[in-house]
């Protein structure tokens, strides 16, 4: 197997749909507000997105099914399987759809950047993805998005060594501290990382490329090559931002998500972070709702058949709500901000189940976690917990 095949699979699409329009957009907003003092929060999202993808793609290799299916076969005919199909089910359609009018309003910040803004952008944005996602001729333009997103990546990469940052307090940032001030922050870049529909998509998308004799240390090995490349854009971005804020303070626009990339494409950056957006945009617009699909499929027992009318009316009720979302006049930022911290709120709910069916040895034999990685998964978990009642505290003082 050549390294390229060897090391850019399931899990290269993982990493290219969380390096989205939400990820530059929060990691811009963590670098500009807090300089690198939040670099821990993304460290831990990179560790805690490699374990987790890793049960999801072993889950998948193992029983050549997705993860909603296997949560339905794990829990048999008991009260607590529809409990368990009720909340999955609702994380995903709140969670999907919130990222998905995320991902439109990322992609409408592209558009706005290259040719101006205008109100009917989102609907242009959502026409495309219906239009593509209808014909099913999405996969070719997706590889071709997502080489523009590892473009965009690359730049980031370049920026960041042109702006010199300070070593030393770049290694500080990855020191834990309290993050009592910028708690909201700290859930959008973990729900920016961990995504929740991520899970289900890896698991349904597994056995296209690994067989059932494949060896589990060559999957385990593109899962982490793959996340912590995305990881390391991640941190370029906060990197590139808190050095070179190019004067300002606040993120409102895509013209200040630009102004990052200047010290590389100087009075083109617009054009450049443009296309990148647009192009991060609409790949993630068009995964989102085929993982929601992915994920009602296992959980139904319906055909795994992408033409089946259910199939095709959840990505339909997903691209729907996300077009609605962002046409109704709400600051893309604002959209995409909250589009990570939903994701990071609803993320436990889908976590509790992916560790549990991680120990069934009815689905998974001999593969199930050890205990190093139900450890470190669980830990992950009540962190997250915690993470998400401070933060809903938080909200709620304000309300």
């Amino acid at each position: 197997m050549s390294l390229l095949k060897k090391y850019f699979g399931p899990s290269t699409l993982i990493a290219a749909a969380f390096i989205g329009p939400g990820t530059v957009t929060t990691c811009t907003l963590a670098g500009v507000q807090t300089g690198y003092s939040l670099l821990w929060a993304l460290a831990f999202s990179i560790v805690a997105t490699i374990i987790f993808q890793e049960m999801s793609a072993r889950l998948g290799w193992v029983t050549r099914s997705g993860l909603g299916e296997s949560i339905t076969t794990s829990l048999g005919s008991s009260g607590i399987k529809y409990f368990a199909i009720f909340l999955v089910t609702s994380a995903i359609l709140i969670g999907n759809a919130a990222y998905e009018a995320g991902n439109l309003s990322g992609g409408v910040l592209g558009i706005e950047l290259l040719i101006g803004p205008q109100k009917f952008w989102p609907l242009v944005m959502g026409g495309i993805c219906f239009l593509m996602l209808s014909i099913g001729k999405y996969r070719l333009v997706e590889k071709l998005l997502i080489g523009l997103v590892i473009t965009m990546s690359i730049c980031f990469a370049i920026t960041a060594i042109l702006v010199q940052p300070d070593l030393g307090a770049v290694l500080q940032g990855f020191i834990p501290r309290n993050p009592e001030e910028d708690l909201l922050l700290v859930l959008a870049l973990l729900g920016t990382t961990v995504v929740p529909y991520n899970l289900f998509l890896h698991a349904s998308t597994i056995s296209k490329k690994w067989e059932s004799t494949a060896s589990l240390r060559e999957i385990r090995a593109e899962n982490r090559v793959s996340i912590l490349m995305g990881g390391i854009i991640s941190i370029l971005i906060v990197i590139t931002a808190g050095t070179f804020q190019g004067g300002i303070t606040e993120v409102k626009s895509g013209q200040d998500l630009a102004v990052q990339l200047e010290p590389l494409f100087g009075s083109a950056a617009k054009y450049c972070m443009g296309v990148g957006l647009l192009a991060a945009g609409l790949s993630s617009a068009l995964t989102a709702p085929l993982a929601a699909g992915y994920a009602a499929q296992g959980l139904f027992n319906w055909p795994k058949d992408e033409e089946d009318i259910r199939f095709r009316m959840v990505w339909m009720i997903i691209l729907g709500l996300g077009i609605a979302v962002s046409t109704i006049g709400l600051k893309p930022i604002l959209v995409i901000k909250f589009a990570q911290i939903a994701n990071a709120l609803l993320l436990p709910f889908i976590a509790v189940f992916l560790i549990y069916v991680s120990n069934s040895k009815k689905l998974l034999q001999k593969h199930i976690n050890n205990k190093w990685q139900n450890t470190l998964a669980i830990g992950l978990l009540f962190t997250t917990i915690i993470l998400s009642l401070k933060s809903l505290n938080k909200i709620f003082q304000f309300i």
